[in-house]
């Protein structure tokens, strides 16, 4: 088939690489403009933009798709479909229409739960048991339209990280499937009932609140790892935790039980076991504490 790719973050990158290996026509990549990064605030490409350049696909970065000569443009270029991936731009009507089979997204949920910007982390501060991948037919609404085919996988105690990464391939893996045999992967209206909504992550969101229950904070480690970091500040200092373990110990919220960096919380406890001090490497309790005193009763602020 003669694809248009629309994509923009890492999660993105998989099925730009299974797409062009199954031999479809990648006729040219979209993706969101360079912006900064870095110390020095460089402007950088996106990682979808990085790997079309090194496969030789033609990329373009419109700031928009509302403008009418870059929907002419696009229509140019006479795709079969447009496969979608985290593109972050607002398809226009007439860029949905403008290919042949219109264009396919990869999202990562199980519609029509978690719609939005954020499915990964919502489902794991929710508590869900499972989650996946769906491959739907992109219609005006956010997320709205019919599904093709899904995947579906159990949460455990993996982090957003770990979770995004198995998704893409997954999402990668499933959409060459698809587009295989558009024919036995028929569209099918979402179901009305169990809709929820992914809102964007603030980062507000990231700092630890020692009052909620460690599992409900244990659930905001995993969905904040790696970005943007759940966090507590303790002598004026950021400390992110990375990993944690919930236990069964009651105590004052933000008081440390032990010196080994038991945290009690509004219902139980939490221990890191994988911590950042701001501007150094990640790190276990045991290797932090070597060189930096935090003793039992002492308190770590949220």
């Amino acid at each position: 088939m003669r694809i248009i790719y629309m994509g923009t973050p890492d999660f993105a990158v998989p099925a730009l690489d299974a797409l062009a290996k199954a031999g479809h026509d990648i006729v040219a990549v979209y993706s969101q403009p360079p912006r900064p990064a870095g110390r020095g605030k460089n402007l950088t490409p996106s990682p979808v933009h990085q790997r079309a350049v090194a496969m030789g696909i033609e990329v373009r970065t419109p700031e928009s798709l509302k403008d009418a000569a870059v929907q002419a443009a696009f229509a140019a270029l006479d795709a079969d479909v447009a496969v979608v991936a985290a593109y972050g731009l607002i398809l226009p009507r007439a860029i949905l229409d403008a290919p042949r089979h219109g264009c396919m997204n990869i999202h990562a949920s199980l519609l029509p739960r978690w719609r939005g910007a954020a499915p990964i982390q919502r489902a794991i501060l929710s508590g869900d048991n499972v989650t996946g991948v769906t491959i739907m037919d992109m219609a005006a609404g956010l997320d709205t339209g019919p599904m093709r085919a899904k995947y579906v996988t159990k949460i455990e105690g993996k982090t957003a990280g770990a979770l995004t990464a198995e998704l893409a391939q997954a999402g990668a893996d499933l959409m060459v499937e698809v587009l295989d045999d558009v024919a036995q992967h028929p569209p099918m209206a979402q179901p009305e009932e169990g809709v929820t909504y992914a809102a964007k992550i603030a980062k507000a969101e990231a700092r630890i609140d020692f009052t909620r229950p460690a599992l409900q904070i244990e659930r905001q480690v995993r969905a904040f790892n790696p970005f943007p970091g759940a966090f507590f500040e303790y002598g004026g200092e950021r400390f992110r935790i990375l990993t944690a373990q919930v236990e069964h110990e009651d105590g004052a919220p933000g008081a440390l039980l032990d010196d080994a960096l038991l945290i009690a919380c509004g219902h139980g406890a939490i221990r890191p076991t994988l911590i950042q001090r701001a501007g150094k490497a990640a790190m276990t309790p045991d290797e932090m504490l070597r060189g930096f005193d935090m003793p039992a009763g002492s308190r770590v602020d949220g």
